[in-house]
């Protein structure tokens, strides 16, 4: 009899997974709030179903009776999965209570505090009041510049950096200082900025860690993790945090590269993944490694359906399946290459044209080119990954060849903007 599986989330990130299904045999249902989804066609049936409604999945769940419920690369739909699992008696990878840890950055922080893991400093802010008090008596920690971002959200949306020197009251050392007009209308912005990006309501106001940032891409098997790669990641300049590209393996140093993997190891054991994959964002300071955050899924931006199959051999789609239907992942790396993806810059604008994209695909070691854009559209500001143009994939022998070909075939490809 052909056992079926609850696919939550229809977004091109998910595709991979859910043509793995597919390929095993299971008769897949995917549950997306957006009806024009493009996984809606490939599903052998489409539920119009919010991914973070855990209820209504519930009910889907006891109506079509899947053998198994997963998500792939979306953060809130985790708890979701979590929860449903544990209404219906089934073992999952991770238990709802901890679900909460892995997608609410709040209680992430809260966690690897009580567990010693090294994070930032960090503040809780409830309300714009509790904002507008820190601001007044601004630690140390949060000196000259601190982040600010939402508790509950991914993929960069609301997260930005917050320079002091804007605020009077922060001005010659300044404590317990009386807000100026334009002080409560800069806080004003900023919170509201963020603030629109939290479901929970609640933002975090952190220190900022300056230095290289990696991912750790990994498989948890009853309890024992294994580091398949780490991620050498490139962001925009501040005051946003968007990943323009990222290659791997690592360029860091062995000693870096160690204490990078013993705070992952921590913070995964710390939010509870007892099976599954898991996606782990970390800075390497002067003062050593440090959790950026953590998330019980696979990564995004083609990470891990694409940049660790192609450096490794390990193919994690593969693996979150083995993990979610109880068997032994295959999480051995098979070979050492490299690999890169690098997201097209554009300004803002009308998109005119779009220029060099065959003799881009034409490049040595490129992989694939692709436009999330087309001729028409508008380009907005870059506050979040939503808002990037297209990306592309290359290959080499190593990682050094790998960015070197990915940035060749970069610089081929042209948008004319009309930015009127």
């Amino acid at each position: 009899m052909t056992k079926s599986i609850f696919i939550l989330g229809g977004s091109m990130l998910q595709m991979p997974t859910i043509q793995k299904a597919k390929n095993r045999g299971l008769y897949v249902y995917v549950l997306d709030y957006d009806p024009e989804c493009v996984a809606k066609d490939v599903a052998d049936k489409f539920l119009l179903v919010s991914t973070i409604d855990k209820e209504a999945v519930l009910e889907a769940a006891k109506e079509y009776k899947p053998d198994y419920i997963m998500t792939s690369t979306s953060d809130m739909p985790v708890r979701t999965v979590a929860w449903v699992n544990e209404k219906l008696g089934r073992k999952g990878g991770i238990a709802y209570e901890d679900a909460i840890c892995a997608t609410d950055k709040s209680q992430m922080r809260l966690r690897m505090k009580e567990k010693n893991v090294p994070i930032p400093d960090f503040y809780i802010l409830e309300s714009f009041e509790d904002f507008e008090k820190l601001v007044r008596n601004l630690p140390d920690s949060l000196k000259p510049v601190f982040v600010l971002k939402p508790a509950d959200n991914a993929a960069s949306r609301g997260v930005k950096l917050v320079d002091t020197a804007v605020f009077d009251c922060c001005k010659d050392g300044g404590v317990n200082k009386d807000l100026s007009d334009s002080d409560r209308n800069n806080l004003k912005d900023l919170w509201d900025f963020t603030h629109e990006y939290s479901r929970g309501g609640r933002v975090l106001a952190e220190e900022f860690m300056d230095g290289p940032e990696v991912s750790v891409e990994s498989v948890t098997c009853g309890g024992v993790t294994h580091i398949i790669t780490i991620t050498d990641k490139k962001v925009t300049h501040v005051p946003y945090f968007v990943e323009t590209g990222h290659t791997e393996p690592s360029r860091l140093s062995e000693d870096q590269q160690e204490d990078i993997k013993n705070v992952a190891l921590a913070a995964i054991e710390a939010v509870g993944i007892v099976d599954g994959p898991s996606h782990t964002e970390i800075k390497v300071t002067k003062t050593g490694a440090k959790l950026v955050e953590i998330a019980a899924r696979l990564g995004g931006d083609f990470i891990t359906s694409r940049l660790v199959p192609l450096s490794s051999g390990v193919n994690l789609n593969e693996c979150e399946l083995d993990a979610v239907l109880l068997n032994e992942p295959s999480w051995q790396r098979v070979f050492s290459k490299g690999s890169a993806i690098r997201f097209i810059p554009a300004k803002e604008g009308k998109i005119k044209g779009i220029e060099g994209v065959e003799e881009a695909k034409a490049m040595p070691g490129v992989e694939e080119v692709v436009l999330y854009k087309k001729e028409g559209d508008i380009v907005p500001p870059l506050h979040s990954s939503s808002d990037r143009v297209g990306h592309v994939i290359a290959t080499g022998s190593d990682a050094d060849e790998a960015e070197k070909n990915c940035e060749e075939a970069l610089s081929k490809i042209k948008l004319v903007i009309d930015a009127e």
